[in-house]
């Protein structure tokens, strides 16, 4: 059997054509929710296989032991033959003890099939987002991914579950026909007639049924969205006194899931009522032929308590199939959704890879982007000074060859409490048809000329792996995840001590190794929390400095930090990146006075160039951005002196700063 936990290389390759080939050992297979669902079953056929026969085993005892009981009334009972008797005890206790053993390994068997499916699902998203990077967030919103990671990866364990279940008691229902049939043909026909009505009546009620749990689980990722977003945001929430707005629309928005949720549960309620209501009228015209045939004659005592035993046994049958039948549903529901993540395209096209040496001499190159003129020379610290903040992150955007991040990843959502399957339907295709848009978009932008150049390079002539290992952008948006310390510094293992210490003194971050118990070994919390902000952004600094790439873009890296621990990072970032290219995106009078040059943006264009000495002299849209407009007669001293107070920021802690979600790759 397959090892736990799964193995999982989806995503993982460097050929986009390898990652797009569905199959067992490939990337699922998105071309709808009907063949996801059959690759699922593909990934596990051996224990797929296995809990089939172990589930018809387990139903072993209860589809002989109406007719074991037939025979030994009729052959030992009625005609006092005490060895038949024993025969059949004995073949009773055979089938019961197997029945028991059975079911006990069938529970294993489920239980590890729906682990590996729901921990696969989950290494699946977790690839996939590595996979897409920044992209992913531009398509499916947060809540989505969660939804798909969590409960859909659950219902999919059921759907495995649920798939052997109704494969053994299907046989055990072909079986119990058969020996009806042997008995009596008309009541073997009856039986056999059970089924196509139980198809025709699933069909009609669970198109509705599907419906409702569609509405639901779009409405419960939705929900997800909300609460992301307002977590990310609770600080700026709090300062401006918007709370009780979002909080209101979160109570909104989980009561229309709430309403989904209950007319998604009424309609499950009547499939299931639908169910028990054709058991038991099953039942009931099984009897009744069954007494009838008695009556005439044509049956005989131990064959009358095979019907009776049968009669009561195939109701488990009938309610199994009307279970399946909506977990299933439920299935090609999350199917649907998963697919909407697992399908959506990489837009990066394929490059042949460069060689080491030509890597290093593109290194070594100037950097130039040609929508602002900004022209980085190689080895030098040069910072970028903008009045506007989102010239200068789109500027750092196009650095580190990403997608503008101001794209809708689908329509909005209706607020209707009750809308129509056609409504519903027409939600789905807007949705679908934005995202291929945007997609389609993304597309032309990636495979045309980016427009950034690197030793006379266009980062679009480059596979995207390499421009990742050129030119890493480290924003206010990193993370900081769970673990050790030294994960968080060096999560590839590469480094040696000196060099994680160097990286930690450069970002003056040597209180974060003293607070940890354990040092380097020291925990760290998910999102850094227990640290401060500043002490959080140092750490994604520390980070970004002990990756020691090519090309470095530092957007705001001291945004909340206090000037004197401002001060003390301007003064060693310099030594610890000479010689190597450092772009910083900053407005701080601290930074700027280390910098080799510095350019100044209006208008996402570039409008001046040189010192920081210089421009304050020269320029007085430079000295109203970095001085903010004060002290204009003492350029000289105000270049050197500290920046306008803002305020104890390093002291907040980093849970009630705002972060985005998105993930670079």
């Amino acid at each position: 059997m397959r090892d736990f936990p799964p193995h999982v290389t989806a995503w993982t390759g460097t050929s986009h054509e390898e990652d797009r080939r569905p199959g067992p050992s490939g990337v699922p297979d998105t071309r709808g929710p009907g063949r996801f669902l059959w690759w699922l079953v593909r990934q596990q056929p051996d224990l797929v296989v296995v809990g089939c026969l172990l589930s018809l085993l387990w139903l072993l005892p209860t589809t002989l032991t109406p007719w074991v009981l037939g025979r030994a009334i009729d052959e030992g009972i009625v005609p006092g033959d005490g060895s038949r008797i024993l025969l059949w005890c004995l073949v009773l206790l055979a089938i019961t003890v197997v029945g028991a053993a059975s079911g006990v390994v069938y529970h294993t068997v489920i239980v590890r099939s729906w682990l590996i499916a729901a921990y696969g699902q989950t290494r699946l998203v977790t690839h996939k987002s590595v996979h897409l990077g920044h992209v992913l967030r531009r398509r499916v919103p947060t809540g989505e991914v969660l939804s798909v990671n969590g409960s859909d990866g659950d219902q999919f364990g059921i759907f495995l579950e649920i798939v052997s279940h109704f494969i053994g008691n299907v046989v055990a229902y072909v079986v119990v026909a058969v020996i009806v049939l042997q008995i009596s043909v008309p009541l073997g026909l009856v039986v056999l007639l059970v089924a196509p009505l139980l198809v025709v009546v699933s069909s009609v009620l669970l198109r509705p049924l599907s419906a409702a749990q569609t509405r639901e689980r779009s409405r419960d990722s939705d929900l997800t969205s909300m609460a992301t977003d307002i977590v990310a945001g609770l600080r700026i929430l709090r300062g401006i006194g918007g709370e009780r707005i979002f909080g209101d629309n979160y109570a909104g928005q989980s009561q229309r899931v709430r309403h989904a949720g209950v007319r998604a549960g009424a309609w499950a309620a009547f499939v299931e009522a639908v169910g028990v209501l054709l058991s038991g009228l099953f039942v009931v015209a099984l009897m009744a032929m069954g007494v009838q045939q008695v009556r005439d004659g044509d049956l005989q005592i131990g064959e009358l308590v095979t019907f009776l035993g049968y009669a009561l046994f195939l109701v488990q049958p009938i309610r199994v199939v009307f279970e399946s039948a909506q977990q299933i549903t439920r299935s090609f529901v999350s199917a649907r959704k998963t697919i909407g993540t697992f399908g959506t395209p990489r837009p990066w096209p394929e490059r042949v890879p460069l060689g080491r040496d030509q890597l290093a001499a593109l290194a070594a190159g100037e950097l130039v982007d040609e929508a602002s003129g900004l022209r980085v020379r190689p080895g030098l610290l040069t910072m970028v000074v903008s009045a506007t903040p989102d010239d200068s992150a789109a500027l750092a955007d196009r650095l580190g060859r990403y997608l503008p991040g101001d794209e809708s990843s689908a329509p909005d959502e209706d607020d209707d409490d009750e809308p129509t399957g056609r409504e519903e339907r027409r939600r789905i295709k807007e949705r679908a048809a934005a995202r291929a848009e945007l997609a389609a978009r993304d597309r032309v932008r990636a495979e045309g000329a980016w427009g950034v150049t690197l030793a006379g390079t266009d980062l679009a002539d480059l596979p995207l792996e390499q421009t990742r290992e050129l030119v890493l952008v480290s924003d206010t948006g990193a993370h900081v995840f769970a673990g050790t310390l030294q994960d968080a510094v060096d999560p590839h293992g590469r480094l040696t001590r000196e060099q994680a210490e160097a990286a930690l003194h450069a970002a003056a971050a040597e209180d974060v190794f003293e607070i940890l118990p354990g040092g380097w070994q020291g925990v760290l919390d998910e999102r850094g929390r227990g640290l401060s902000g500043g002490q959080r952004q140092r750490l994604v600094l520390t980070r970004a400095l002990a990756a020691d790439p090519p090309v470095l873009v530092l957007v705001e890296p001291t945004s909340a930090v206090d000037a004197h621990t401002e001060a003390r990072i301007a003064d060693r970032l310099p030594g610890l990146r000479r010689g190597r290219t450092t772009v910083v995106m900053t407005a701080s009078p601290l930074l700027l006075h280390h910098a080799d040059e510095v350019a100044l943006l209006e208008g996402g264009r570039v409008v001046a160039t040189g010192t920081h000495d210089e421009l304050v002299a020269g320029h007085s849209g430079y000295r109203s951005t970095v001085l903010r407009g004060q002290q204009d007669e003492q350029p000289s001293e105000d270049a050197a002196g500290p920046r306008q107070s803002q305020g104890p920021a390093d002291e907040q802690p980093s849970e009630n700063r705002p972060e985005t979600e998105e993930v670079r790759t």
